[in-house]
């Protein structure tokens, strides 16, 4: 175990490393000077010389990529060119809204997917299941920001139960505000990650009703419910982890729609704005932290599937992939 441990952490490393290279090289094949969010409409070729200097855009693009590794290597993600601030604290302070956004939604998601894509699965051959087949492929169809819009007409403008957006200002020192602020938003990625999730339980789960080795636990007296515990949830459980570990990577990055629509001070909101305004250093924090992210839910997605699956744990030892 633990030399696969070590593979995947050094595979975990070098995707880290090629992704802030790419990060960075994008980011400079922009069109635009980033030295003009510093200057005024008609600055002198001096002032933009003045800025470049400042900024650092004017040196070699070699030495501005081992400036990046430096200031990585050392947890600094640089001041912002807008308001000179420290991108890492900024960057912490939006996680305050887009973590919670996003684990509350993944949570919300997993809890209607799971037994609504079970039943869909059990009943396929029953109206209700093929509704619930029918409505789940509809809402994969539906833009997020569309079923926010709805949401916020019904629940908020008409029926004035919600906030149709924003967030307190002193953040979660009042929880009840905070967890209400995020209802709306919470339940509008809640929905278009369930309807996702629930074609993938509903195929998983197909699987194991049709396998021959519950069929055999029912044939040897198990009933049906100890034969789906001991035999049937275990292997449907591995294809069902690695979808989830990509829709709650989906959903972090997906954040900015989100935290736009209902107007959230979030890491999305803060990433929109940095690209406007071409704050090279905010938009690589934003991205580079994003990317984190999702690699490491790919590790620990990675990682509970080996352990769930027992066809998978020699596998932990070093052996073949």
């Amino acid at each position: 175990m633990i030399s696969y441990l070590l593979r995947r952490l050094a595979f975990l490393a070098g995707s880290l490393f090629l992704a802030s290279v790419v990060l960075f090289l994008l980011l400079r094949l922009l069109p635009g000077d980033p030295a003009n969010s510093l200057l005024s409409v008609g600055a002198s070729p001096k002032q933009i010389a003045a800025a470049r200097h400042e900024i650092g855009s004017d040196r070699p693009v070699p030495e501005q990529f081992v400036h990046w590794l430096h200031q990585l290597a050392t947890f600094d993600l640089g001041n912002s060119f807008v308001s000179t601030l420290p991108v890492g604290p900024e960057i912490t302070s939006r996680l305050d809204v887009t973590v919670p956004l996003t684990l509350l939604s993944f949570l919300l998601a997993v809890v209607i997917a799971v037994p609504v894509g079970f039943i869909a699965a059990h009943r396929s051959a029953t109206w209700y299941g093929t509704l619930i087949s029918g409505i789940s492929q509809l809402g994969i169809a539906v833009p997020v920001f569309w079923i926010g819009m709805i949401l916020i007409t019904v629940f908020a403008l008409r029926l004035g139960v919600l906030p149709a957006g924003g967030f307190p200002q002193d953040g979660w020192a009042r929880p009840g505000e905070a967890l209400t602020s995020l209802a709306l938003p919470v339940i509008t990625v809640a929905l278009v990650m369930s309807a996702s999730l629930i074609r993938y339980v509903r195929s998983a789960a197909l699987d194991v009703l049709g396998s021959d080795y519950l069929r055999t636990a029912r044939a040897l007296g198990s009933s049906f419910n100890r034969a789906m515990w001991r035999h049937g949830m275990r292997n449907g459980a591995v294809p069902v982890v690695s979808v989830l570990g990509i829709e709650l990577a989906t959903t972090l990055l997906g954040a900015v729609v989100v935290e736009t629509v209902f107007a959230l001070p979030g890491l999305g909101s803060l990433l929109a704005q940095a690209v406007a305004q071409h704050d090279y250093p905010t938009v690589q924090g934003v991205l580079f932290v994003s990317t984190f992210a999702v690699l490491v839910i790919g590790f620990l997605s990675d990682l509970a599937q080996r352990l769930i699956d027992p066809r998978l744990r020699g596998r932990l030892s070093g052996g073949t992939r």
